[in-house]
C-alpha cells in the first residue's frame, strides 16, 4: 500500500512539474511583432496635391475707340514694361478731326486777343465779351478730346508683365473696349488646388507650404494661403490658392505644380496613430523594443495629426524601434521578434 501512495506521489510531482514547465517556457515565448524605428521625416507628415500656376494678375489692354488695327508690336510670351507701345490703330481720321479742331481753337485764340482790345476799351458789351470767351473754352475743349482721340490710337502697356494672350491681329477692326491683348503680372503667381472639404479645417491661411513646378525644376515656399467658401457641386472640393514669389519669372501660368501642405523642415517624429496607447490615467504611451528585445511602456507627448499618423512631441529619440502591430499580446518585458 505504501508502495502504491508513494508511486502515486512521483507521478502527481512529475505532473506538476511538466505543467511548471510548460508555463514557464509559455511565458517565455517571445511574440511576434511589426515595429518601426522612429525618425524625423518632412514626407511622413505632408499632404501633397496637385495643383496648376495662375498669374497674380491678368489685365486686358483694348483701344477707347472704334477703328482697324494698323499693327500689333508684341507676340504671346512676350516680356514688356510699364509704357512699351503694343499695337497701333489707322489714325488717319483722328489726325484730321485733331487739324480741324487746331484750327478752329487758333481761330477762337485770335478772335479772343481782338476782343480783348475792344473789352478793355470798354467798346464791348459784357454779353459780346461772355460769349466770345464761351467759344474760345468750347474750341479748347474740342482740340484737347481730338488730341486726346489720337493718342488712344497707340495702346501702351498700363503694367509691366507678360503677353498672356492676343486676341486681334494687324488689319482686323477693334472695337471700344475689345481686349486687344492680356498682360499677366507673374512677379508672384498663384498655384490653385482642389481641397477635400474633410481637410480643409487642417489648412491655415499661414500653413507652411512647399511648391515644385517640374516643367520649370524649381522649387519653392508657398506664403498667404486664400481658401474658397464654396464647394464643388460634383467633387465637393473646395480651391485653395496659394501666393508665392516668382524671382526671375520662371514659372509661368497654366504649368503644373506639386504642393505639399504642412512641410516644415522641424516636424519631428511620426508615428501610426494606432500605436499610440492610453493609461487609465490618461497619459500616452507606446511599445519601444530596448537592446535585448524586451518591450517597454514609454511614456509620449504627441503633437499634430497628420493623417494617419501622429507627431511625437516629447519621449522618443530618432533610432528608438516602436511596436505598430502586435501590441495587444505585450505586457512589460515580453520578448519579441520582429
Amino acid at each position: 500500500m505504501k508502495r502504491i501512495l508513494s508511486i502515486c506521489l512521483l507521478a502527481a510531482l512529475a505532473l506538476l512539474s511538466s505543467c511548471g514547465n510548460r508555463q514557464e517556457n509559455k511565458t517565455k515565448a517571445p511574440i511576434r511583432v511589426k515595429t518601426e524605428i522612429a525618425g524625423t521625416s518632412s514626407e511622413a507628415v505632408a499632404k501633397t496635391y496637385v495643383g496648376v500656376v495662375e498669374e497674380n494678375e491678368a489685365t486686358a489692354v483694348s483701344f477707347t475707340g472704334m477703328g482697324v488695327v494698323k499693327r500689333v508690336l508684341v507676340k504671346e510670351g512676350q516680356a514688356v514694361n510699364k509704357g512699351d507701345l503694343l499695337a497701333e490703330m489707322d489714325d488717319t481720321q483722328a489726325r484730321s478731326l485733331l487739324d480741324a479742331a487746331k484750327a478752329t481753337k487758333d481761330q477762337a485764340d485770335d478772335a479772343l486777343a481782338r476782343y480783348t482790345k475792344l473789352h478793355n476799351a470798354g467798346s464791348l458789351s459784357e454779353a459780346q465779351w461772355v460769349e466770345i470767351q464761351s467759344k474760345v473754352a468750347q474750341a479748347e475743349s474740342q482740340y484737347q478730346m481730338a488730341k486726346k482721340n489720337l493718342e488712344d490710337c497707340r495702346l501702351t502697356a498700363p503694367c509691366r508683365g507678360i503677353i498672356g494672350h492676343k486676341y486681334v491681329g494687324a488689319g482686323e477692326t477693334a472695337m471700344p473696349s475689345q481686349a486687344i491683348v492680356t498682360i499677366f503680372d507673374i512677379s508672384e503667381i498663384v498655384v490653385k488646388v482642389a481641397i477635400p472639404e474633410k481637410e480643409m479645417n487642417s489648412i491655415k491661411a499661414t500653413t507652411p507650404t512647399q511648391i515644385s513646378v517640374v516643367a520649370a525644376d524649381k522649387t519653392v515656399r508657398g506664403g498667404h494661403i486664400e481658401k474658397g467658401v464654396s464647394a464643388d457641386a460634383l467633387t465637393h472640393t473646395y480651391e485653395v490658392r496659394i501666393h508665392a514669389a516668382n524671382a526671375g519669372g520662371s514659372l509661368l501660368p497654366g504649368m503644373v505644380a506639386n504642393v505639399i501642405f504642412g512641410h516644415d523642415d522641424n516636424t519631428g517624429i511620426t508615428l501610426p496613430v494606432s500605436c499610440v496607447q492610453k493609461r487609465t490615467d490618461a497619459s500616452l504611451f507606446v511599445w519601444k523594443i530596448d537592446e535585448n528585445n524586451a518591450a517597454r511602456r514609454t511614456e509620449v507627448k504627441i503633437g499634430s495629426p497628420a493623417g494617419n499618423r501622429v507627431i511625437i512631441a516629447g519621449g522618443l529619440s530618432e533610432g528608438d524601434r516602436i511596436v505598430t502591430e502586435g501590441w495587444q499580446k505585450l505586457s512589460e518585458g515580453t520578448i519579441v521578434i520582429y
